[in-house]
């Protein structure tokens, strides 16, 4: 449905962001970039078809539950408009600009172009969908502080508008989409990592999945290693076990993917990632300790010491620790442990 220009909601959101208060895609040659919130949790459905089924993930006693809306939820190629998004802003950063508005507003053509997408009538009408679908998946989590559980709740974007040309049905003009502060503090925080630009040219939802998961824990690491069951686990595949490890086998056969290489070891069931040194090295950090991943057996090493903290947020406060006292990361298991060892683990506000 075409939003009516009219609608007494349209003030409401120009008053809370003034048109001088709006970011404007338009760097067209802006990196891909992405935030590791979204590249370790498996927020994003991986099927063509729509999913309207709640979905839990349990770690311990974390948990993350997404609920879709009546649209499905949002797909791993409805992500691509986040990472346009996120892409533009940190672009924008790094020449030393300052963003201080969450309201973003979008080149519909350019967005197609740049996601390597066709311009088609078609494509324009997906595009309005994808928005549908990102404004109606809400993803809901627990954090332990203390003696205390908080749950938050948040969508994947908090609103979004589009604009059509009368009478040209399926083409947008642009629309404009407000991104959660739990996106727009990440990209704050440069909690980001780079993409490879074949991204958007990964066809096959679960290999953009495990293109995002080897980038988010090997980074520039020579190997990472996984078992089958735990990759299944993070990938957010419905597929069943049997199903999952024919794909792998399958990925390892073409080995496609960007700045790895995908291995499988049938023996232990373990799926190894090598570095194919392909991607520049992020010079905006003091050092690789964003870019080294924590092995999940120091994470339960950590919760053996007696901490409830959220483990995600522990290591987000790690991060930013090792990030600002300057420290050059040779071992990021052993410092981390150092870390929850050393400290007292407060509630997190």
């Amino acid at each position: 449905m075409v939003p009516d220009t009219t609608n007494k909601q349209t003030p409401l959101i120009a008053e809370k962001y003034p048109q001088g208060d709006l970011f404007v895609c338009d760097v067209a040659d802006a990196v891909l970039k992405d935030i590791m919130p979204q590249m370790e949790h498996p927020f994003y459905s991986l099927s063509k078809k729509p999913e309207r089924k709640e979905r839990l993930y349990k770690n311990g006693d974390n948990w993350l539950r997404v609920t879709p809306s009546i649209h499905g939820l949002a797909t791993i190629y409805d992500k691509d408009i986040l990472i346009y998004c996120i892409s533009q802003v940190m672009a924008s950063l790094k020449q030393g600009e300052d963003v201080l508005s969450r309201r973003i507003r979008i080149n519909s053509a350019e967005l197609l172009r740049f996601t390597n997408r066709g311009v088609s009538g078609r494509d324009y009408m997906a595009l309005d969908e994808a928005l549908e679908r990102l404004r109606g998946t809400t993803i809901s989590t627990n954090i332990r502080t203390g003696d205390e559980v908080q749950t938050d709740m948040f969508g994947l974007i908090d609103s979004a508008s589009v604009r059509r040309k009368y009478g040209y049905e399926g083409r947008l003009l642009w629309c404009e989409i407000v991104l959660s502060e739990w996106v727009f503090n990440a990209i704050k925080a440069n909690e980001v990592l780079t993409l490879h630009r074949d991204y958007f040219r990964l066809r096959k939802p679960l290999e953009r999945r495990v293109y995002e998961l080897a980038r988010k824990h090997c980074g520039q690491q020579s190997t990472w290693k996984i078992s089958l069951d735990l990759l299944l686990k993070k990938s957010g595949s419905q597929s069943p076990v049997k199903k999952f490890r024919y794909l792998i086998k399958h990925l390892t056969a073409s080995n496609h993917l960007p700045d790895y290489t995908v291995s499988f070891d049938i023996d232990t069931d373990m799926v190894m990632f090598n570095n194919r040194h392909s991607m520049p090295k992020d010079r905006a950090r003091k050092n690789r300790s964003a870019h080294q991943s924590i092995h999940p057996d120091t994470f339960e090493r950590v919760a053996a010491l007696g901490i409830k903290q959220d483990k995600y947020v522990l290591e987000q406060e790690f991060r930013q620790w090792v990030e600002k006292q300057g420290i050059t990361v040779r071992d990021m298991d052993a410092l981390f442990l150092e870390f929850c060892r050393g400290r007292r683990v407060t509630p997190t506000t």
